[in-house]
């Protein structure tokens, strides 16, 4: 028996995370385990009233466990404490703390171009079209997208005919991806771009289409 946050806790430390989705909860081992225990179980969802200054959406939380007072009117802004194993506490905004500041490395660009062209003007203004080589870039990088004006976004993937390879323009190797399929057509005139709603996902678009697209900043 522990409050949720204690139970999030102990699930994050000793398994996974408190259930979440409605594919595990309706998965028949689970209703079984439901109906064995009690009638009021925890599970992950929670009401969200909290939001990042940059607008970004993760879920993630580390409260300290003795927060309980998500109520309070002055209390409204959030410090992390280091010798508390970096978990968070609130505290009245008016307090004057230390704070800590970031530069992001990628940036949408919401003007609508062609492959060639997005190409061109990141490697003028910025660094290059954006590389992603691992889940935590995706994941970052489809916070940015999410406030795109176009449906699809496009990053940094190209098709060569010649090679008969699809490559990054920066020259990585692709480690890693997120595309509908494997069985991509092998056409001369297309690059990646990921989709700005749904999961995310890559697809191939011709290059005359003209969307918006992310930078590196290198």
């Amino acid at each position: 028996m522990k409050t949720w946050q204690e139970a999030q806790s102990y699930c994050r430390e000793n398994h996974t995370d408190l259930i979440s989705g409605t594919k595990q909860l309706q998965d028949e081992e689970v209703k079984k385990m439901m109906n064995s225990t009690s009638d009021h179980t925890y599970i992950g969802l929670f009401r969200d009233t909290w939001r990042w200054s940059d607008g970004s959406s993760f879920s993630f939380r580390h409260w300290n466990k003795d927060f309980n007072n998500p109520k309070s009117i002055s209390d409204e802004c959030a410090m992390t404490v280091f010798d508390d194993g970096g978990r968070w506490r609130n505290v009245n905004c008016a307090e004057r703390k230390p704070f800590i500041c970031y530069d992001d490395k990628v940036i949408l660009i919401k003007e609508k171009m062609n492959w060639k062209d997005a190409l061109t003007y990141c490697r003028g203004h910025h660094h290059d079209l954006v590389t992603i080589t691992n889940m935590d870039d995706q994941r970052w990088i489809q916070e940015k997208v999410k406030t795109a004006s176009t449906p699809f976004v496009w990053m940094g993937l190209r098709y060569t005919c010649f090679k008969n390879i699809w490559f990054w323009v920066c020259k990585e190797k692709i480690s890693y991806q997120n595309s509908t399929s494997a069985g991509w057509m092998n056409d001369c005139n297309i690059s990646g771009a990921m989709q700005a709603g749904g999961e995310h996902r890559w697809f191939q678009r011709n290059d005359t289409e003209e969307l918006n697209f992310i930078c590196s900043k290198g």
